[in-house]
């Protein structure tokens, strides 16, 4: 009987929620479909809430499941996006190149993951439709580059029609959310040897719990 969920477990080494943020039309769905189904469709069909889709990918010689969440970028569906922002490990804000207002609300979206988000989230930023003739672009490259630098955030270009940088934004991502999870292994499992070693006290019985529960 226990047997199939040891088996379900041994797929991956490390599960990474994502999360999707932008404007409506900016081409969240279409980089999602493009990543986890390797498929493109010119239709647009409007996010309904919230949708996901997975995918595993092997980095570094770890098997990494990504679970991908697509939300809806309406204001309507604002309350209930929000609720997906705390389970997050990391999440992609994408903007419109054609669109200057798309980019310009991007600080509207860090300002929501500020307040509702987990404190060391993983965040990129990417500029989507790069395929668009330049005549038809209104944010440069320089300028999205700026604004990824202001806040410290790693910046790609993409296109979800021409599958132009779309693999290498979310395993950019997924690495450095991997990363950031094994060094928060290495540092917790010295802690647990020496919390087994010194179970002496009551005290350290509440230490010890303490230390585990900001660990995870």
């Amino acid at each position: 009987m226990a047997a199939p969920p040891t088996r379900a477990r041994a797929d991956y080494d490390y599960l990474i929620k994502l999360l999707l943020i932008g404007d409506s039309g900016v081409g969240k769905s279409c980089l999602l479909l493009r990543f986890s189904d390797g498929s493109f469709t010119t239709s647009f069909i409007t996010t309904i809430g919230i949708d996901f889709k997975i995918r595993t990918i092997e980095l570094d010689g770890k098997r990494i499941k990504l679970q991908i969440w697509d939300t809806a970028g309406q204001e309507r569906f604002r309350t209930i996006t929000t609720a997906y922002y705390r389970g997050a490990m990391g999440i992609l804000l994408v903007y419109d190149v054609t669109d200057e207002s798309s980019f310009n609300n991007i600080r509207n979206w860090i300002r929501n993951i500020e307040q509702h988000a987990s404190d060391n989230v993983n965040k990129i930023l990417v500029g989507n439709k790069a395929d668009m003739d330049e005549s038809k672009r209104a944010v440069p490259t320089s300028k999205g580059q700026a604004l990824a630098d202001e806040y410290g955030i790693k910046f790609f270009e993409t296109s979800a029609k021409t599958n132009m940088n779309v693999e290498e934004v979310f395993f950019s991502i997924g690495r450095d959310i991997k990363q950031r999870l094994s060094e928060t292994d290495s540092k917790t499992e010295p802690q647990a040897i020496r919390i087994n070693q010194s179970d002496q006290s009551a005290s350290g019985g509440a230490a010890a719990q303490k230390s585990a529960c900001c660990g995870s």
